[in-house]
């Protein structure tokens, strides 16, 4: 029993350090630079203008590229494959938190946002949809803000997934675009926090202590 605890902490131990590297260079990318744009744009503000009978819709978005390569590295924290995918860190840390019953809810307070933004049980919990019309045809489409977005993190950015391009590709890039950055954005600000999370908790030695004894931290 002690052998398998013991390799259990090691492939905790061996998740939580691959994620720490992957979120170091989150952390390090520009948009992270000006934390309160970043957090801004998660719920990005949206002008609207009436003009000659035409509604015009402003909105203030970083340069494509820059979200891009946000988004190259904010990647890997997404796949459910990967070593650094967001949840398996979680698991991990809640794991090595189940003798520390503050910080066992908190994670399990992170798991749950997680799903309900990265991971939307049904199209009406993805904060928007678009709908797109030929008048021509006569044909229509109609997607939600998650599925849009990660069509261009798929489709635009890495080219990995042909299905999901082909399912944005009637909305165009910029609305593909659009839905991506909040959820590009709040993918950050959740692994940057995650991250210091994990350092505090190192840095108090709860990794140490956790398993072996019921105590409490200090606030």
């Amino acid at each position: 029993m002690a052998r398998d605890q013991a390799e259990i902490e090691q492939r905790n131990r061996q998740c939580l350090e691959a994620f720490v590297v992957r979120a170091r260079r989150v952390a390090e990318h520009s948009l992270a630079d000006d934390w309160e744009k970043l957090v801004a744009l998660i719920d990005p503000k949206i002008g609207v203008r009436f003009e000659n009978g035409e509604v015009w819709i402003r909105q203030e978005l970083p340069a494509e590229e820059v979200v891009e390569s946000a988004a190259a590295r904010i990647r890997p924290i997404l796949l459910t494959t990967e070593d650094y995918f967001h949840m398996k860190a979680l698991k991990a840390l809640g794991y090595a938190c189940l003798g520390l019953p503050r910080d066992a809810e908190r994670i399990r307070a992170m798991r749950a946002e997680w799903k309900t933004r990265v991971d939307p049980a049904t199209p009406l919990d993805a904060a928007y949809r678009v709908l797109v019309a030929n008048t021509t045809t006569g044909e229509e489409h109609d997607l939600d803000a998650h599925r849009l977005a990660m069509s261009w993190i798929y489709g635009d950015v890495v080219h990995h997934d042909t299905e999901r391009r082909k399912e944005g590709d009637p909305f165009g890039l910029r609305d593909r675009f659009r839905a991506a950055v909040p959820l590009v954005a709040w993918t950050m600000v959740a692994t940057i926090e995650l991250l210091n999370y994990i350092e505090a908790l190192c840095k108090d030695g709860a990794f140490i202590s956790s398993r072996r004894s019921s105590r409490r931290r200090s606030p």
